[in-house]
């Protein structure tokens, strides 16, 4: 890609260098992580492989814990967006994830599993945390991307991202992202199947 912003490739490797990132669209250089504004999860460090237990590898999964520091002064609302970087939906978009808005506008985190206040439609159209599954041997790139906006929603739940995106667009204070991939492996059901036949 020839128009990634330089302000964002420190953040995203160059595997997730694409048009159409929410926060390529939302962000810039000013509001990227404005007064230390800052994602992180205790479950993976930035650029650190997610546990299986946050995939569709694993029967029981659940999204991964987030954490956030004080978004800049004025900031009234938390969106979180999550895309898969190297796969698009039907418009050729990032695939989405997950849609969450109503997050306090202060520090605070997302509990391993936890339901969040309001959620949109991801990219199969409901309204959960889409459990990354790639085939066997395959590397996505999931992006994490928290944005604090100067005024608060009114989208009702069940929200398009497309829509989401409209509605903050212009009131972004500040903004941050957490990079981790994935690689597909077999299902936890078919290592046991493996070794029951060797």
């Amino acid at each position: 890609m020839t128009d990634f912003p330089n302000w964002l490739e420190s953040s995203v490797p160059a595997p997730a260098r694409r048009d159409g990132l929410a926060i390529a669209r939302l962000c810039d250089a000013k509001t990227a992580g404005r007064g230390g504004f800052a994602l992180t999860s205790p479950a993976f460090d930035k650029g650190e492989e997610l546990d299986p237990c946050f995939t569709a590898k694993e029967e029981d999964a659940v999204a991964p814990p987030l954490e956030w520091t004080a978004p800049p002064p004025g900031s009234q609302e938390l969106i979180l967006i999550v895309e898969d970087a190297t796969a698009s939906d039907a418009k050729g978009d990032p695939a989405c994830h997950w849609l969450v808005w109503g997050l306090a506008g202060q520090r605070g985190k997302l509990l391993e599993g936890e339901v969040p206040p309001r959620t949109g439609k991801n990219a199969k159209g409901n309204s959960e945390y889409l459990l990354p599954d790639p085939a066997e041997g395959e590397t996505r790139h999931y992006l994490f991307q928290l944005f604090a906006t100067e005024l608060p929603l009114t989208l009702m739940p069940g929200a398009s991202r497309e829509q989401l995106i409209d509605s903050i667009a212009g009131s972004i204070t500040g903004c941050a992202v957490l990079h981790a991939p994935f690689t597909g492996t077999p299902a936890a059901d078919e290592d046991w199947i493996d070794a029951e036949i060797e």
